[in-house]
C-alpha cells in the first residue's frame, strides 16, 4: 500500500523539517522527487542523502512567489521526467510581531510565499495534470489556519487562505482525476519549536492530549498518504495532525 512507483513528485520548502521528510518519504516510495527551495546547497543534501539510501531525486532551486521561475520548474520537470504527478506546496516563511507592529513588508511577505507560493505551483502544473487526468496536489497548512495565534496575523490569513484555496481548486479540477488536499500540521519538532525553553515546551504539551510535540515523519506520513493510489476519492479536505489539539 501507499506505493508511488514511478511517479514524479515535486516538494517545495525541501531543504529541511517537513519538507525534508516529506521529500525522504516519497523516495522510499519509489517516487523522483524534485526537491525545491530557494537553498541550493541545503537541497543537494537532502537529495545526496536521498540518493545514498537507494532513491531517486533532483534540485531545482527557485523562489516559490515568482510565477515565471514556478513555471518554468514545472516544464523543465515534464520535459525531463515526462509528467508531474505530485505537488506538495510546503514552503512557508514567518514573520511574527503584533499586528500593530507589523509592517506591510512582514505582511506581504508571509502571503507572497505561503499563499502566493502554493496559488503559483497549482497554476503552474494545473495544465499538466489535466492533460495526464491525475494529479496529487497537497497544501501544507497550519492548526493556526483554523484557530487564529496572536502575534500571527500574517501567517494565520496566509495558511487560513490556503484552506479556501484547496477547497475551491478541488472543486475546479475534480473531474479531471485531481485531488487537491490541505494538512494542517499542529506542533512539530522543527528549528521553530527547538528553540524553546523547557518551561514553554512543558505549556505547550500540556495542550496536546497525545502528550507530545509532532515529528516531521507525522506530517509526512499523512502526505504520503494523500498522495497515494489509495486516496484517490479523497478531494478537497483539511486534515488536521496535531495531536488532538484542535478538534473541530
Amino acid at each position: 500500500m501507499f506505493k508511488l512507483s514511478k511517479k514524479v513528485a515535486v516538494v517545495t520548502g525541501a531543504s529541511r523539517g517537513i519538507g525534508r521528510s516529506m521529500a525522504e518519504t516519497y523516495a522510499r516510495a519509489g517516487a523522483h522527487v524534485i526537491c525545491v527551495s530557494r537553498n541550493e546547497d541545503a537541497l543537494n543534501v537532502v537529495a545526496d542523502g536521498i540518493k545514498s539510501n537507494g532513491g531517486s531525486a533532483s534540485v531545482i532551486a527557485i523562489n516559490v512567489s515568482n510565477l515565471e521561475e514556478f513555471q518554468n520548474l514545472i516544464k523543465d520537470t515534464t520535459d525531463t521526467y515526462g509528467s508531474v504527478d505530485i505537488l506538495v506546496n510546503n514552503a512557508g516563511i514567518t514573520r511574527d510581531t503584533l499586528i500593530v507592529r507589523m509592517s506591510e513588508e512582514d505582511w506581504d511577505t508571509v502571503i507572497d510565499v505561503n499563499l502566493k507560493g502554493a496559488f503559483n505551483g497549482i497554476k503552474a502544473v494545473t495544465r499538466t495534470m489535466m492533460k495526464q487526468r491525475f494529479g496529487r496536489i497537497i497544501n501544507i497548512s497550519s492548526v493556526v489556519g483554523l484557530t487564529g495565534n496572536a502575534g500571527q496575523v500574517n501567517y494565520a490569513a496566509s495558511k487560513a487562505g490556503l484552506i479556501g484555496l484547496t477547497k475551491a481548486t478541488a472543486k475546479e479540477i475534480g473531474s479531471r482525476g485531481i485531488t487537491v488536499n490541505c494538512i494542517a500540521p499542529g506542533y512539530i519538532a522543527t528549528d521553530m519549536t527547538g528553540q524553546m525553553d523547557d518551561k514553554a515546551k512543558d505549556l505547550l504539551i500540556s495542550q496536546i492530549p497525545l502528550g507530545r510535540i509532532g515529528s516531521p515523519d507525522d506530517i509526512a506520513a499523512t502526505a504520503l498518504f494523500l498522495a497515494s493510489d489509495e486516496a484517490g476519492y479523497i478531494t478537497g479536505q483539511t486534515f488536521t495532525v496535531d495531536g488532538g489539539m484542535v478538534m473541530i
